[in-house]
């Protein structure tokens, strides 16, 4: 039987910010594409899900902040509505402390942070260290290096003793807001965003269509998935870098390419949303952020749309997610729910609806917000994947020289990928 083959400029791979940003600069450079997803929706990590009340919610990324220039504009050009997230009121620490404890606790991780960031990443004094190694090197306070710990867990959702110093070091120095990055989310679902760039993009975008193998050398690529052939000039993988390691490239890309795609692993997320019919944490003059110092990678905070739509998200990241994901659903809402009214106290286990995305081992882009190096030897890792093999390109927010692992970043990313690519389109053109 003859498989269907298609002609086109550019296939980029996955449907995520940076495949929609990256074909989005095509089309507005006059370059033909087609951008291909595995999945029947687009916005990669970006995920809105129905909650049990029929409400539509973020089961993926959703928070963005006023330093994160690209993703604001989007989503003021499409008219989004900015919920600002409330942290009016106390910030909760598990097991309690003293406001005064409490105080110092924070700013004394924050002081580890601060500290770590000051070394080069290229001192040859920490060549080999993980995060853990430094950590426990330090003669910080117990409480303030758990909170640091929890702290590092729940955002990058690894654990520390797999963490490169020097590349935690290099990722840190690109998250440059210095307002929270939890200032915002949208009233309409990040994913309603990537659902707009699509829109614009029409006929362009195929859904359902996993690519099974890419097949590159001079002139071109083949780009085969279940559908059929799509022959190219240029592809762009747009995907995180652990799952890009699994594609079928053929021949096999050079060894030291596939040395840099294997060096990443995706990290481990739960995300939870609890409804409530009230926001019960305000009344008693409590923010909704808790941060549980006994559980590293453990934090709440509120995700209310408004009074009539309370809610706290729960995130669970590191190796208490893959501890966690064991659990079935009960026995998760009873852990979740027991943790709640520990910290927030018996309010909280009068719940209305109780809504989880688990990450870990997602089969599209892996398990969390990022992947991360996880090979200390792997320094040249970026630069050697960002350099590619042409006619092969690889982009992902994790590659972004700013906001690596957020949807700024994937815009960021995908946007550089595409101006290379047509730039070097446009140079083969004029040969």
């Amino acid at each position: 039987m003859n498989e269907k083959t298609e002609r086109t400029d550019v296939v980029i791979v996955g449907a995520g910010f940076t495949g929609l940003s990256a074909a989005l600069e095509l089309k507005a450079a006059g370059t033909g594409f087609l951008l291909l997803e595995a999945r029947d929706r687009v916005g990669g990590r970006v995920e809105a899900i129905r909650n049990g009340l029929g409400e539509r919610i973020d089961g993926g990324g959703q928070f963005l902040c006023e330093d994160m220039p690209q993703v604001m504009a989007l989503a003021k050009g499409r008219g989004k509505t900015f919920v600002d997230t409330y942290v009016e009121g106390e910030f909760i620490t598990h097991p309690s402390m003293s406001p005064g404890d409490a105080k110092r606790t924070y700013h004394g991780a924050m002081t580890i942070r601060e500290r770590m960031n000051r070394i080069e990443p290229n001192d040859p004094a920490i060549t080999g260290l993980t995060v853990a190694n430094w950590l426990e090197s330090r003669d910080d306070a117990g409480e303030a290096k758990a909170a640091f710990r929890s702290m590092i867990e729940g955002l990058w959702c690894l654990a520390l003793e797999k963490v490169p110093l020097w590349y935690l070091i290099d990722n840190d120095r690109r998250i440059t807001n210095e307002v929270p990055e939890l200032q915002y989310f949208l009233l309409e679902t990040m994913q309603s965003l990537a659902d707009d760039l699509a829109h614009d993009l029409g006929g362009r975008v195929r859904l359902c269509e996993p690519v099974t193998r890419i097949e590159h050398g001079q002139p071109g690529v083949r780009v085969v998935s279940a559908n059929g052939v799509i022959e190219a000039r240029e592809v762009l993988v747009a995907v995180p870098p652990a799952t890009a390691a699994k594609l079928d490239f053929t021949p096999a890309l050079p060894a030291a390419l596939e040395t840099a795609l294997g060096a990443w692993e995706s990290g481990a997320a739960i995300k939870i949303l609890v409804r409530y019919a009230k926001p019960f944490w305000r009344e008693r003059d409590l923010s909704g952020m808790v941060m549980w110092r006994d559980l590293p990678g453990l934090f709440a905070c509120d995700a209310s749309k408004d009074a009539e739509h309370a809610a706290l998200v729960v995130f669970v990241g590191g190796p208490l997610a893959l501890s966690w994901r064991t659990l079935g659903e009960a026995e998760l809402r009873a852990e979740v729910t027991a943790r709640l009214a520990d910290a927030l106290g018996p309010d909280a286990a009068d719940i209305a609806d109780f809504s989880w995305r688990d990450w870990i081992h997602d089969r599209w882009s892996g398990g969390a917000y990022s992947d991360l190096i996880v090979d200390v030897t792997a320094r040249d890792a970026e630069r050697t994947i960002l350099a590619g093999a042409a006619p092969v390109h690889f982009a992902a927010s994790e590659l972004s020289p700013s906001f690596p692992g957020y949807v700024e970043g994937a815009i960021v990313a995908g946007r550089i990928a595409a101006r290379k690519i047509i730039d070097g389109l446009q140079l083969l053109s004029r040969a």
